[in-house]
C-alpha cells in the first residue's frame, strides 16, 4: 500500500489537470490514515469572480448533512429520550401525513432508514426563522402514502427534516444550535457554517449549473436551498477537513479527538450496521444503515454519504476498521467522474477495498417488449412517462413541476432508455457523467409495473 504523503503528493499534482478534464470549477479533498489528515483545494470558487478555493473554503454538503442529522438522533438514543421502534409520533405528536393509519405506524428507525414510505422530496419554503421546520411538519398534512411502512427503501428527505424537528422539541433549542453545541463544539470544528450568514464569513463555493445542454457550468442563479430542509441537507457548509473530522469521529468509536464520546461507545457501530437492502441502483449502496449509506463488496464494506445541492456536490467515503477516509467536495461539472478518479484512487492506495465501477449501458442492448414498464409515473415534483415507439426504442419523457425546477429554468426532457438487466432500463447517454438503472418494481394488478424506483420509488399514476 502508498503512504499518506504519497497520496498528498499526488492528489495536489493531478488535481488541477483533472478539474480542467472535468469541467468542474473547485475541489477541496482531505484524506484520514491512521489519526492524519492531508488535504488540498484547487481552481475558482465563483467563475464570475474568480475567487481562488484553499483548503479553509467551504462548500455545501447537501445531503451528508443526514449523517449529522442521524448523530444527533442516536445521541438522544444514547441518552434514553429516543427508542428507535416506537410510533414516532411518541416524540412529535403533530406528524401527519395523508395516510393516518401509516403515520400511527412510522417508527424513528424507518426516518432513518428510508423506509416510512411516504413521497419525500417536498421542498415548501417554509421561511428562515428558527420555526421553519416546525412549520414544515405541517405542510405534510397531505403528503400522499407510497407504499407501507417498512415495505420498500425510498429515499426520503422529508424524514430527516422531520427527525431535524424532533431534535429540536426534545433538545428545547433549534436545529442549528443543536449541530453547534452536540457537535461542532465537541469535535472542535473552526469552518462549519448551518447557514449562508456564517458561511459567507468565510471563503463560500458558489454552485455552477449548466444553463445549457452540454454547455460551459457557469454560476447558478441562487446560492442555497430552503431552510425548512436544513437537516436534509440543504444548506450546511464546510471545509473538506471538518468534515473528515466527523468521520473521524465515526471510525474511531464515537470520539472526538480530545477523547471526549460524542456518541456512546457502540453506538457509531451500530448506526453502521446494514439495515435495509437497496434494488441495484448503480450509483447509491446495496445497503442502508441508520442514515448511512453502505456498499457491500467482497474485499469488505465502503461506506459514508453523498450531496447534491445547486451545482454542489460533495462526497464522503470511508472503510470501517481501517482508520481511512475522504471527503471530496466540488461546485459543479462532472463531479461524479471528479470523485470516481479521485476516491477510487485514494481507496486503492490505502486500503484493499475497490471503489465499485459507475453502471453503463451494453454495448449492444437486448431489444425487448417495454409494455410492462410503459405508463406515467408521478410525483408532486416531476412526470416520468416511459413509451415504447414502433422502432421498439424505449423513450422516457420527463417533465419537472416544481417551484425550484421552475426557478433554476429546469425543462422538460427526452432520453432513451435500454435494458439493462432483468426488469431494469438505463439511460442509453449520460445525464451529468451518470448512467441511471430505472428499475421497474411491483404489480399494478394489470400486468404493469407499479412502481419505477430512480433512488425514489415513484408510483404508477
Amino acid at each position: 500500500m502508498g503512504t499518506l504523503t504519497d497520496t498528498q503528493n499526488r492528489l495536489r499534482a493531478e488535481l488541477p489537470a483533472l478539474l480542467e478534464k472535468y469541467d468542474v470549477p473547485a475541489a477541496a479533498w482531505a484524506v484520514l490514515k491512521d489519526g492524519e489528515v492531508v488535504e488540498g483545494a484547487a481552481g475558482v470558487l465563483h467563475r464570475g469572480t474568480g475567487v481562488e478555493a484553499t483548503t479553509d473554503s467551504v462548500f455545501q454538503i447537501g445531503s451528508i448533512t443526514k449523517l449529522w442529522t442521524a448523530t444527533l438522533v442516536m445521541q438522544l438514543v444514547d441518552e434514553g429520550e429516543v427508542d428507535l421502534d416506537v410510533p414516532f409520533r411518541t416524540y412529535l405528536p403533530d406528524f401527519r401525513i395523508g395516510d393516518e393509519d401509516a403515520a400511527a405506524r412510522i417508527t424513528t428507525r424507518m426516518l432513518l432508514t428510508h423506509t416510512a414510505g411516504f413521497e419525500g422530496d417536498i421542498f415548501t419554503d417554509t421561511g428562515v426563522g428558527d420555526d421553519c421546520i416546525e412549520k414544515f411538519v405541517g405542510v405534510l398534512h397531505d403528503v400522499p402514502q407510497l407504499f407501507l411502512p417498512g415495505e420498500l427503501w425510498s429515499y426520503n428527505n422529508a424524514g430527516y427534516s422531520l427527525l431535524g424537528r424532533m431534535v429540536e422539541v426534545l433538545r428545547g433549542k433549534s436545529y442549528d444550535e443543536c449541530l453547534r453545541d452536540h457537535i461542532f463544539t465537541p469535535l472542535a470544528l473552526t469552518h462549519a457554517a448551518p447557514t449562508p450568514y456564517e458561511a459567507i464569513m468565510f471563503r463560500a463555493a458558489m454552485g455552477h449549473v449548466q444553463h445549457e445542454p452540454g454547455g460551459r457550468y457557469e454560476p447558478a442563479p441562487i446560492w442555497g436551498m430552503v431552510r425548512s430542509n436544513a437537516p436534509a441537507g440543504s444548506l450546511l457548509s464546510m471545509t473538506a477537513r471538518d468534515l473528515i473530522t466527523f468521520a473521524r469521529m465515526h471510525l474511531e468509536d464515537g470520539k472526538a479527538q480530545d477523547g471526549t464520546q460524542v456518541l456512546a461507545p457502540g453506538t457509531a457501530a451500530r448506526m453502521l450496521e446494514a439495515q435495509v437492502e437497496l434494488p441495484y441502483l448503480g450509483v447509491l449502496g446495496t445497503s442502508w444503515g441508520l442514515g448511512f449509506e453502505r456498499y457491500d463488496l467482497e474485499e469488505g464494506v465502503l461506506a459514508g454519504h453523498d450531496g447534491n445541492t445547486i451545482g454542489q456536490n460533495a462526497y464522503l467515503r470511508f472503510v470501517p476498521g481501517t482508520g481511512v477516509a475522504v471527503a471530496l467536495l466540488t461546485n459543479g461539472g462532472d463531479a461524479i467522474e471528479l470523485y470516481h478518479d479521485v476516491a477510487g484512487s485514494v481507496l486503492a492506495e490505502l486500503t484493499d477495498v475497490r471503489m465499485p465501477a459507475l453502471p453503463a449501458p451494453p454495448a449492444e442492448p437486448e431489444r425487448i417488449d417495454a409494455s410492462r414498464f410503459e405508463g406515467t409515473y408521478s410525483t408532486q415534483n416531476v412526470d416520468l412517462t416511459v413509451s415504447q415507439d414502433e422502432d421498439g426504442r424505449i423513450w422516457a419523457d420527463q417533465v419537472p413541476k416544481s417551484e425550484l425546477a421552475e426557478e433554476l429554468g429546469a425543462e422538460a426532457e427526452r432520453r432513451e432508455l435500454v435494458h439493462f438487466e432483468g426488469d431494469s432500463l438505463i439511460n442509453l447517454e449520460p445525464i451529468q457523467g451518470m448512467h441511471i438503472p430505472h428499475v421497474f418494481l411491483g404489480d399494478d394488478g394489470d400486468g404493469h409495473a407499479q412502481y419505477l424506483h430512480i433512488g425514489r420509488a415513484v408510483r404508477r399514476v
